[in-house]
């Protein structure tokens, strides 16, 4: 009882501290890190990739066995993508075994301005009054950079702070935001920020027959976002989400994770990005630290106590640790945005918080839809659960991403305001036809078969 009495005043001492040091932060209006407005990227009908065109783009590829190709096919028939995903433009024209650079950034140029002329509009912000502009694009570096072709396009002020981010993966976007908080932190006056997070995908497809790098042309799709921020408290009101914590892992240090998956050439020189067969185990570890960081600062004291009794002090006759030890991150969190990376992935993050179907529904949802955007895929999620109207002033939203490196990052928003379906809200024209109850698979009904062959 005295170890039992001891720990609980030691939490609450601690409790108090973090209690008191957030306070003095949220009253320092330029400590605050707020997403006023956000804008994601819906290519035209032209772009979508149907079942047809999957298969008609793998049988293209004249290095694949038929080994692989039925590899390829099991994996677009487990993807959990439908027919509506989109892709560059010059792979649809057949041009995937010699892009150009020009391809590369008429990707780019497409997404920037269709989002960012709807975030200046929609916001009523200026180009002028933009003080940071952060870019990330994991696998594509041009001279002059990307954000100077933002910066020439709407001709922004000289003395704007820009950033472009390289190689960060599917993560990016969350260590854009962390970027621009630090930015925030360090500055004494209101600033707006800009994040423009995408992933090119035009030049960097793969036209060799390496498994663990074909994988990735049935994974990732065309997609986008422009994130407005702000630390100027006077907006709060006008303000869709408050920052209020964010936690990376980087498991760089391994050697195991660090090569999980990576840029490279196989053995005949063509360049792809590799996917290894532990990146699920490096995931798991990086995916577990992360929560062992975040889980004593976002929930309630009252769960924490639950927990840190639970486990040190209701043990089981066997020495084992009780079930009420489970962490219930359900107690403080009420949205969960995960990284849509694939089916596997999701049910793998569902399983580890003990999550419900319905809390998984955004990000299969966006799957299907939009297919894996890499770092912008996060926000297509928002978008969903924005559409359904499900976002309520004082929600707790807990966003967690995956990237190279091996890193893992997490992020919690608070709601600002009760959100209603923007007008111009990237699910606007379908989201009355989500979720069904039985999502169908185009890729299941027409190559269902290849899983029955040897």
């Amino acid at each position: 009882m005295d170890l039992l009495i001891l720990l609980m005043l030691k939490l609450l001492v601690s409790y108090i501290i973090f209690f008191l040091c957030n306070l003095a932060l949220r009253r320092t209006s330029h400590g605050c890190c707020y997403i006023l407005h956000y804008e994601c990227f819906k290519p035209s009908h032209d772009r979508q990739i149907s079942t047809e065109l999957a298969g008609d783009i793998i049988k293209r590829n004249r290095n694949l066995g038929l080994e692989e190709h039925r590899f390829l096919l099991r994996a677009i028939v487990s993807s959990g993508m439908g027919e509506q995903t989109y892709g560059p433009r010059n792979i649809i024209a057949g041009r995937e075994e010699m892009p150009s650079l020009a391809d590369a950034i008429s990707e780019m140029d497409e997404f920037f301005f269709a989002t960012l002329d709807k975030l200046f509009h929609n916001s009523g912000i200026s180009p002028s009054e933009i003080d940071v502009l952060v870019v990330n694009v994991s696998m594509l570096a041009t001279v002059p950079s990307l954000t100077s072709r933002i910066i020439n396009h709407y001709k922004m002020r000289e003395d704007v702070k820009s950033f472009s981010l390289s190689g960060m993966g599917c993560s990016a976007s969350l260590i854009s935001i962390d970027l621009v908080r630090s930015i925030f932190r360090s500055l004494n006056k209101p600033n707006f920020a800009i994040v423009v997070t995408s992933e090119s995908i035009a030049p960097n497809w793969y036209s060799g027959k390496d498994k663990s790098m074909i994988l990735s042309n049935c994974l990732f799709r065309s997609g986008g976002c422009s994130i407005l921020l702000s630390n100027n408290k006077a907006l709060e009101r006008h303000a869709k989400l408050r920052l209020k914590g964010l936690f990376r892992t980087h498991m760089g240090s391994c050697d195991e994770a660090y090569k999980s998956c990576m840029q490279k050439e196989d053995e005949h020189g063509r360049l792809g990005f590799y996917l290894g067969k532990n990146l699920p185990s490096s995931a798991s570890r990086a995916f577990t630290q992360n929560v062992r960081d975040l889980y004593p600062k976002v929930m309630p004291v009252k769960e924490l106590l639950r927990y840190l009794v639970s486990r040190r002090i209701l043990k089981k006759k066997e020495g084992g640790i009780s079930k009420a030890a489970a962490v219930n991150f359900k107690a403080g969190i009420d949205h969960f945005y995960l990284h849509p990376g694939g089916a596997a992935v999701i049910d793998a993050i569902k399983k580890s918080l003990k999550l419900s179907e319905e809390d998984v529904e955004p990000v299969r949802m966006t799957l299907h839809r939009f297919g894996n955007t890499s770092a912008s895929s996060l926000w297509y999620v928002l978008g969903y659960i924005e559409a359904k109207k499900k976002l309520k002033k004082g929600d707790r939203v807990l966003m967690i991403s995956f990237g190279s490196g091996f890193k893992c990052n997490s992020c919690l928003w608070e709601v600002m305001r009760d959100l209603q379906q923007d007008a111009n809200n990237i699910w606007e024209d379908c989201i009355s036809e989500y979720p069904t109850n039985n999502v169908t698979n185009p890729y299941m009904e027409k190559y269902g078969w290849i899983n029955l062959a040897s």
